[in-house]
């Protein structure tokens, strides 16, 4: 409101639709960001609206379409020499978990050794997005991988049946999502990827969300 009334040069109630328009260009033209620019309308509709009950300037205003990106998508071999190139198999379980399940980050690092209903063969997702529970598919390669991983964390001592599923350097508490991340990015290197990948590069590949078979064990 203080930017839109050092814009006009006078107290905003005063203000017209031209007022309105030239303001937004202003702002496109200064180079605000969408965002930003989306954050200002909003406040000044309801400003025209419940404070001046004034809905004739309020329909003026016109929020910015934010240009969505292209995700980055790796080919099925690229995955699987990611996959492949990670350095122990805590990390190859917990990224073919992100790919095969179609996992945010946050999601996969929350996974307990609980959530792995191997009998309906389901993934519980206590921390799912917006704080709600879902369940997502289990793969009978991805449970071969997780029963790989139990026994292998259970000889290094780290894995528990109501710990994590994915244990940080402690195994009281879970891996991190900035590890899980830079995980990622140390195996695509690596394996000579160059695009730019992440955590939720594996998610936004996972349309047949299965394991390949051909992935190489890590002992």
């Amino acid at each position: 409101m203080g930017r839109f009334a050092r814009f006009v040069g006078r107290p905003p109630d005063t203000a017209t639709a031209e007022d309105l328009r030239r303001f937004q260009i202003e702002q496109r033209e200064a180079g605000v960001s969408v965002p930003t620019m989306n954050s200002i309308v909003s406040a000044l509709r309801f400003f025209f609206t419940h404070t001046l009950d004034r809905l004739d300037l309020a329909r003026r205003l016109v929020r910015v379409t934010h240009p969505r990106k292209v995700p980055v998508v790796l080919s099925p071999d690229e995955v699987a020499r990611l996959l492949n190139a990670t350095t122990c198999l805590k990390h190859q379980a917990a990224l073919s978990v992100a790919y095969g399940a179609g996992l945010r980050v946050a999601e996969v690092s929350s996974l307990k050794v609980s959530d792995v209903d191997s009998e309906r063969m389901l993934l519980g997702v206590e921390q799912g997005k917006g704080g709600q529970y879902r369940n997502a598919m289990l793969s009978a390669d991805m449970l071969a991988l997780l029963r790989q991983w139990w026994k292998v964390g259970r000889r290094q001592g780290v894995m528990h049946p109501k710990g994590w599923l994915f244990p940080g350097q402690h195994a009281g508490k879970p891996i991190s999502t900035r590890q899980l991340h830079r995980i990622v990015v140390e195996a695509a290197r690596a394996v000579d990827i160059a695009k730019r990948v992440g955590p939720h590069t594996l998610r936004h590949n996972s349309e047949c969300r299965i394991i390949p078979s051909y992935l190489s064990s890590i002992a």
